[in-house]
């Protein structure tokens, strides 16, 4: 008899379910799983609502199959890579951090992460950490980095993991929602989950790391339970976020402002990269849209291109 459960660990062949009944199995996967999808690097995830069995008393269990997903956050292996990695499923919010300094987070992962959300409707919300840190150049620089996002329409905040002000209202973004915790090594991701949640002590570098660039504690993804019916997922820092291919529609339709504006272009399949009367090309000109995020949107495009011909 089959039992439903959602994955809210994954470490190598095992998966840690947990149960309607609020019980942990550690499961194993089915062997047609092992073989369905050779492209992902990781047929179930965490996220992923799956059925079990539990083959005679034991209480080890077998995933036979997984539900479908309603969203998921992935990214490609490496660049030209031919498989790729689905991070979490089923997700009600992404909380992307990012850092300025110690170590720099740089618009174009943002953007390739952003890219992302928006492909998988993922609300999305930016932290800018380690403001305790920074000089007062660098948060001159981080209030025109917050800017840009801003008026896209993302909700942004600068905040430090140590200050309990932040973590008190960053708190109130958790209850019944499942929330993705993202970014680069060493942002300080598990340092802002134990200010909010001390009880789940996930293991981070002492503070006197807290300087250091890219450093992470985090090996694997995984998901937690929290107060008022929410889980918190922590995924370990990466340094790079390749983009998956986007077939379905054009890579601009997930840059918000662009696809905004881009029903005044002169031609209805303009790109935004030379054609004559490009609204995008023109609103970037008068400084309506940032120069970073076109120079993102370009790079995707030209890798996008790289893959076709890599394809052929």
């Amino acid at each position: 008899m089959s039992e439903k459960g959602r994955v809210i660990k994954s470490t190598g062949n095992l998966y840690t379910v947990y149960t309607t009944s609020m019980e942990k199995v550690e499961c194993s996967l089915a062997g047609r799983y092992r073989l369905e999808d050779l492209k992902s690097t990781n047929p179930v995830v965490v996220g992923d609502m799956v059925l079990f069995e539990r083959p005679g008393e034991k209480q080890h269990g077998r995933i036979i199959d997984v539900l479908e997903r309603k969203n998921y956050i992935i990214r490609k292996s490496s660049n030209f890579s031919k498989t790729y990695q689905v991070v979490a499923s089923n997700l009600d919010q992404l909380i992307l951090m990012a850092t300025i300094a110690y170590p720099q987070t740089f618009p174009e992962f943002i953007d390739r992460y952003l890219v992302t959300a928006e492909a998988y409707n993922i609300p999305a919300i930016l932290l800018f950490n380690k403001i305790d840190l920074y000089n007062e150049e660098q948060l001159e620089s981080l209030e025109k980095l917050m800017n840009i996002y801003s008026k896209i329409g993302y909700s942004c905040y600068a905040i430090s993991a140590f200050d309990k002000s932040h973590s008190n209202k960053l708190k109130t973004f958790f209850p019944k929602k499942i929330t993705l915790v993202a970014g680069n090594s060493g942002v300080g991701k598990s340092t802002l989950i134990n200010a909010l949640f001390p009880d789940l002590k996930l293991k981070t570098q002492e503070i006197s790391d807290y300087h250091q660039k890219g450093k992470h504690t985090t090996t694997f993804v995984e998901m937690f339970p929290l107060p008022g019916q929410g889980y918190v997922i922590d995924t370990p820092g990466i340094k790079g976020f390749g983009i998956i291919d986007m077939d379905n529609e054009p890579l601009f339709h997930y840059f918000p402002e662009f696809f905004k504006i881009s029903k005044y272009c002169k031609y209805y399949n303009c790109i935004h990269v030379n054609e004559p009367d490009c609204a995008v090309i023109d609103a970037l000109e008068k400084g309506d849209i940032s120069y970073s995020r076109y120079k993102s949107y370009l790079s995707l495009l030209e890798e996008q291109s790289k893959k076709e011909k890599y394809r052929k």
